[in-house]
């Protein structure tokens, strides 16, 4: 019987801590055990390529997971290059001690030959689900095996061991389940397969299993039979190292839904393979329809991160922007410096550099979107417009000269959707500003009052539907040097000298009628003034100051209504046949006077979409008016 040796004091320690804490998910273990195997076999390849003796025969070569589910043992091998005593003691001996990295580091590896495991923590995780863990190993350089043995923290023994083939056999004794974790899901074939293609779909050799299937009878097709194959589980060669000359659009269709992305067709594709500071593959997906929970705080954004085909997080917030969380995907790269559980990035260098490339590379695909395959465009803005407007109001408007050019709204004059550069191409030679108008709906829009006098002049009209628009345009400010006008806005910038002259004196003439009209909607309105946009209408309303009527919706309907108002105006049309009848109630009949005041303001309100603040008391002033 072999003496039980002591792990080094900082290892006993770091293996405890390791156990508990370093690891987000048991079944990681199984990802780290196979990347060690997979390391081994890198190894044995790397040695075939600098020693004529050795012959690499790639069938040779694999990773084979076995479970007695009786006995409870799971069992991991691999052909790779194995381990002398020597290399047992340093490699499993001392914790954090890493086998790989010493190994490249000896042979000087060239990028291009890529050790996955170089962290020599991984290999302890099996202690998450197992009593003990026993390994039998024989060096490729040697003619002896060695057996390892552990229980975790109590140290571990090494004996001589009978082995036929070099490599490596990890046995793992399974703790028995209880009522906090269910140990014998490790023993289950479905869950095995499942952790293998989540974690280690791509590890470059075959993962191979005994899998069991129920199968027709020879001869009786409707009677099944239970039979048990051994079968490979990873798809080996991941789609983002294939050149892009041999995929089609189905293929990218495939690994989509494959990868459970979304139950639609993306819209886009985007493959990269990048070779410059940071080394990186990368497969990213617009998609056409947005997932049911995306504008709630249970989505979340993110791109799969692979080192070297290993599953290291399996959604990385850090490679995309918010604005652009809709992005589907996965990032491969060799370049990142990762901590020891492989599930935090140690340096955030590589993975901002990979970031700022990939938001790159999803604005020009977006414009290009626009530019070339307008309907394609249209159909993603449906679903992800709102998430662009709302990234260029975020962060004080940090991200708005990114995102501007990707905006659309709806035009007055071409009936559909534009971009505020096709908007300033068609702009009038006179025309100062980019003029927008607010509403519920298009067709609620094209009836407001406050449109006319914009509408005349001949000039463009955007159409604000969703609560953000206007955010994001006060945001925004302007574009391409001209700046955004409300048509509910005090000043136009469309009336000449002469209008001015003239709305000036009238507004003297009725200044006393107007104060009077001031004076009975105290509290309600700022001031009452003779119009200069309408035409037809009798009256509507407007704002003075940055926050406008629709603004003032918005805030109000929202959770922590703080109670901010807009300072509205009330216009009234002294051309309309209804300023007669306020003018004559004015000189004549105070009592009128106030029936007509509220009335109009009433109305005006519900031109807006706000609420009347009394509709008994408006109901019984309309009936009024009919006696």
């Amino acid at each position: 019987m072999a003496a039980t040796k002591q792990f080094e004091a900082e290892s006993k320690r770091l293996l405890d801590i390791m156990i508990n804490s370093i690891y987000s998910q048991k079944e990681i273990f199984l990802r780290e055990l196979i990347s060690n195997a997979s390391d081994a076999i890198d190894k044995m390849y790397y040695k075939a390529l600098t020693d004529d003796s050795i012959t690499f025969n790639q069938d040779d070569f694999y990773i084979k997971v076995s479970a007695d589910k009786d006995n409870r043992i799971l069992k991991i091998e691999d052909t790779g290059v194995g381990m002398t005593e020597e290399e047992l003691e340093q490699n499993l001996g001392t914790i954090a001690q890493s086998g790989s990295l010493a190994f490249k580091n000896e042979n000087e590896i060239e990028d291009g030959h890529d050790i996955i495991g170089q962290f020599g923590v991984g290999f302890y995780s099996a202690f998450m689900v197992a009593d003990t863990v026993t390994v039998y190993t024989k060096s490729a350089d040697s003619g002896q095996a060695f057996k390892w043995q552990s229980n975790g923290a109590e140290g571990y023994t090494i004996e001589p061991a009978e082995k036929e083939t070099h490599g490596t056999q990890i046995l793992i004794q399974v703790k028995e389940s209880s009522e906090e974790e269910n140990y014998d899901d490790y023993l289950e074939e479905n869950r095995l397969q499942s952790i293998i293609k989540k974690y280690s779909d791509y590890i470059r050799y075959p993962i191979k299993m005994d899998v069991t299937e129920q199968q027709p009878q020879e001869d009786n097709e409707e009677e099944t039979v239970e039979v048990t194959e051994e079968q490979t589980i990873n798809s080996m060669i991941p789609i983002w190292k294939k050149n892009k000359s041999e995929l089609t659009d189905e293929d990218y269709e495939a690994f989509y839904a494959e990868r459970r992305y979304g139950f639609d067709k993306p819209l886009k594709h985007v493959h990269l393979s990048i070779d410059g500071q940071v080394r990186y593959q990368a497969i990213l997906f617009i998609p056409e329809n947005t997932p049911f929970d995306y504008y709630t705080q249970d989505y979340e954004k993110g791109l799969e991160l692979y080192s070297n085909g290993v599953l290291i997080m399996e959604k990385c917030a850090d490679l995309l922007p918010d604005y652009f969380g809709f992005v589907k995907g996965i990032v491969d790269s060799e370049d990142l410096s990762l901590n020891i559980s492989r599930e935090m990035l140690q340096h955030d260098r590589q993975l901002r550099l990979i970031g700022k490339n990939i938001k790159s590379k999803i604005k020009k695909e977006l414009q290009s979107m626009l530019k070339n395959e307008r309907e394609n465009y249209e159909k993603f803005y449906q679903s992800f417009g709102r998430q662009l407007k709302f990234g260029v109001q975020m962060d004080y408007g940090a991200n708005k000269d990114d995102l501007k050019d990707l905006l659309l709204f709806y035009s007055s004059k071409e009936k559909k959707m534009v971009s505020l550069a096709e908007y300033v191409e068609r702009m009038k030679d006179d025309q100062q500003y980019i003029y927008y108008a607010t509403g519920e709906s298009y067709d609620r829009i094209e009836k407001l009052p406050q449109t006319e006098m914009v509408l005349d002049k001949g000039y463009e009209i955007l159409y604000f539907t969703e609560d953000i628009d206007e955010f994001a345009i006060k945001t925004l400010m302007s574009y391409d040097d001209k700046e955004f006008k409300s048509v509910a806005s005090g000043d136009l910038g469309i009336e000449s000298e002469e209008d001015e002259e003239k709305e000036e004196s009238e507004q003297q003439e009725n200044k006393e009628m107007f104060d009077e009209l001031k004076n009975l909607l105290a509290g309600k309105v700022k001031d009452v003034r003779a119009s200069k946009r309408l035409k037809s209408h009798p009256v509507c309303l407007t704002a003075d100051g940055e926050v406008s009527i629709e603004m003032e919706k918005i805030l109000q309907s929202m959770p922590d209504n703080q109670n901010i108002q807009a300072d509205k105006v009330l216009e009234i049309n002294i051309n309309h046949d209804v300023y007669s009848s306020l003018k004559d109630a004015y000189d004549n009949d105070k009592d009128k006077l106030n029936l007509y005041t509220n009335l109009l303001y009433n109305q005006a309100l519900l031109i807006e979409g706000l609420s009347v603040e009394d509709p008994v008391s408006f109901t019984n002033d309309m009936c009024k008016i009919m006696d």
